[in-house]
């Protein structure tokens, strides 16, 4: 009786797609919901520090001061709260593990000066000053025409 399960079992496997894969040459897919690793946005980050109150592990330091965001991924256990509390949505979980490291240390993230920036950010936040000084030149001289139909 045995043996017609197993005979049953393998020539049913002969038309079925293999369970298994090359895994050096192909990988699975991530599963839905895999949580992964932490990254941090620094450019959008403003080092408010929500995210290391919400750490349950205490795994992620913010020194404003400093203008460093750091973690400790041996403490951390990707429970995701940095993530949803976050203000401004520069954390994200990246569905790929971190890979293995050998020591323990802590991955610290420095967020670029204003003498660091771009010439293209220079040229937006230079772009975006003037729009807003024309704005309020534009504000200006509205008030003054109203308070002079006024008189």
């Amino acid at each position: 009786m045995g043996s017609f399960k197993l005979g049953k079992m393998t020539f049913g496997s002969l038309f079925k797609k293999p369970e298994t894969i090359l895994y050096p040459v192909q990988t699975r897919p991530a599963p839905l919901g895999l949580k992964g690793h932490i990254q941090v946005a620094i450019v959008d980050c403003i080092l408010c520090g929500i995210c290391m109150k919400r750490c349950p592990t205490g795994a992620i330091k913010v020194d404003k001061p400093a203008a460093t965001w750091s973690i400790d991924r041996f403490r951390c256990v990707q429970c995701g709260s940095c993530v949803r509390e976050c203000p401004k949505s520069c954390l994200a979980m990246d569905p790929n593990y971190a890979k293995p490291q050998t020591q323990k240390s802590i991955e610290s993230v420095s967020k670029p000066t204003a003498s660091e920036s771009s010439e293209e950010e220079k040229a937006a936040k230079e772009a975006l000053e003037a729009k807003k000084a024309a704005k309020i030149k534009a504000a200006l001289e509205a008030k003054a025409a109203r308070e002079k139909n006024l008189t």
